[in-house]
């Protein structure tokens, strides 16, 4: 018996942390975190496969992907290079496994704290990303759900970078996580091949990457797994053939084998379904959200989480981000700060003089480490009031006798829902007219309507929009539907 016991102890030893807390979980009656499954065409934005695709779940490092998205971002701004140096912090070289173990002082290179998180899923280089980019993770977290807004994933709420335990949890859905693993690479598709890399070197050390379907599964190219105990086993990935390209995500497995076992069968099923002719779904688009300052640096090489900063970090912070480019490399339109100009629809034109997120309860506290299936509840966070002020006269230069006073406009009352935004009218109207061909029963007593926007640095979008909807809870259904069909959607008042 004593020999048996030192055998078992061997055993648990040299298996994974994550693999032996299951086992032993499951000596104690077994591990059963609350599961969610889906397979989205990523090229007509249809789902070919669904299970508890709407439950709110724990992302766990999934999360991460957020995290790389934000990054990518600051990269097309050109606020940083591959090559730009990011402090480590106290608090960010603290954190728990897994992670490199980055010392607070030293630097890393963006591409290493990249490769990082795609093959290691380091917790300490998240929080080193989320302090150099905002400030501090608090501040981060809060872009982290604003760009969740943005791109349609409606039931996400991050509380972290890096997708640790945290009370509340970070909030996701399987169908969110979809969308963002088809935004990501709508939207970086240079950046998203870091997703492939199989090993990283750093520091004379190497990390595999986590996803152990790449180079297993034919067509996988990425992108991110997952683990907590009160998520289960998470993997969201992505497959192609020559012709075809299915997103997909697996939610709560009871071992990464298990998991992976079941991802691999639903590529094998799904992947030969996929569309083959040519992409019908709208790009992943960014809707307007109205962003919040940036927090304050209270003194010259100090963040608010206690992040060293250099004086030249200090001022990049404080710089507004349409000011910031280097090189050729032109910032992407900032749609957080954008003043309506004029709306154009079939019939009269409408301006809506102000819109409001839908906002639902915040979701309640859970205690860390227990998540159970039917305690959480599908929660949307409130989000900020964007105010749209009105076009200004213009001023009439020579004494001429004042033009009659125009017809005041109407304008839309009840819910609206935008679809997006486009670079010109014509798109934006294009967005409308396949819409409606594709919901006409959804879409059938609304009126399809555009509104001119100016950014701040004086791009000019047009959004796309049906109003008539009497309540915000017939709004949103309209785009729980319109979004199993590839659009971003979101329902706002007016």
């Amino acid at each position: 018996m004593v020999l048996l016991g030192v055998l078992a102890a061997v055993t648990l030893a040299a298996m994974s942390p994550a693999e032996a807390a299951r086992r032993r979980q499951a000596k104690r009656g077994g591990y059963a975190p609350p599961q969610a499954a889906i397979v989205v065409d990523a090229k007509t934005g249809k789902m070919l496969y669904g299970q508890n695709e709407d439950a709110p779940r724990i992302p766990a490092s999934v999360t991460k992907v957020m995290t790389l998205y934000l990054l990518f971002e600051q990269m097309e701004k050109g606020r940083f290079s591959a090559d730009t140096p990011m402090r480590v912090s106290a608090y960010a070289a603290a954190q728990a496994p897994s992670k490199i173990g980055l010392e607070a002082g030293e630097v890393i290179r963006t591409e290493d704290a990249i490769k990082a998180l795609v093959t290691k899923s380091a917790n300490d280089v998240a929080v080193v990303v989320a302090e150099n980019v905002a400030g501090s993770e608090a501040e981060f977290a809060r872009m982290m759900t604003n760009k969740a807004r943005q791109i349609g994933m409606s039931s996400t709420t991050f509380r972290n970078p890096h997708g640790l335990p945290a009370n509340p949890p970070n909030i996701t859905t399987a169908r969110d996580l979809a969308v963002l693993g088809r935004a990501i690479q709508d939207r970086f598709p240079r950046q998203y091949a870091y997703f492939g890399t199989r090993v990283f070197h750093y520091q004379g050390a190497s990390y595999a990457n986590h996803n152990k379907l790449l180079g297993r599964v034919e067509g996988v190219d990425g992108i991110k797994t997952g683990f907590t105990r009160a998520s289960g086993f998470n993997l969201l990935t992505s497959a192609k053939t020559e012709d075809r390209h299915i997103v997909a995500v697996v939610l709560g497995g009871r071992s990464g084998a298990s998991r992976d076992a079941r991802m691999a069968g639903l590529i094998e099923t799904t992947l030969p379904r996929a569309y083959a002719g040519r992409r019908t779904a709208p790009v992943v688009a960014e809707a307007p959200v109205e962003r919040a300052r940036p927090a304050v640096v209270a003194a010259a090489g100090t963040a608010p989480s206690g992040t060293p900063i250099v004086p030249a970090r200090v001022a990049e912070l404080e710089k507004p981000a349409a000011a910031v480019t280097t090189g050729s490399v032109k910032p992407p339109l900032d749609l957080s700060a954008m003043r309506p100009v004029q709306a154009s629809m079939a019939g009269p034109t409408a301006t809506p003089s102000s819109m409001r997120w839908n906002a639902g309860p915040q979701a309640a506290p859970m205690p860390p480490g227990s998540i159970p299936s039917t305690s959480i509840q599908a929660t949307a966070p409130a989000q900020p009031e964007v105010k749209v002020s009105s076009v200004a006269p213009v001023a009439v230069a020579a004494p001429k006798p004042a033009p009659a006073p125009a017809p005041e406009t109407k304008r839309p009352t009840g819910w609206s829902i935008q679809l997006g935004a486009a670079e010109d009218e014509t798109k934006a109207r294009a967005i409308l007219d396949n819409a409606k061909a594709k919901s006409p029963r959804v879409l059938g007593g609304t009126t399809p309507y555009t509104e001119k926007v100016v950014a701040k640095g004086g791009e000019t979008l047009y959004r796309a929009r049906f109003v008539g909807f009497d309540e915000a809870d017939e709004a949103q259904a309209a785009c729980k539907t319109l979004k199993r069909s590839g659009f971003a959607c979101f329902a706002t008042r007016g």
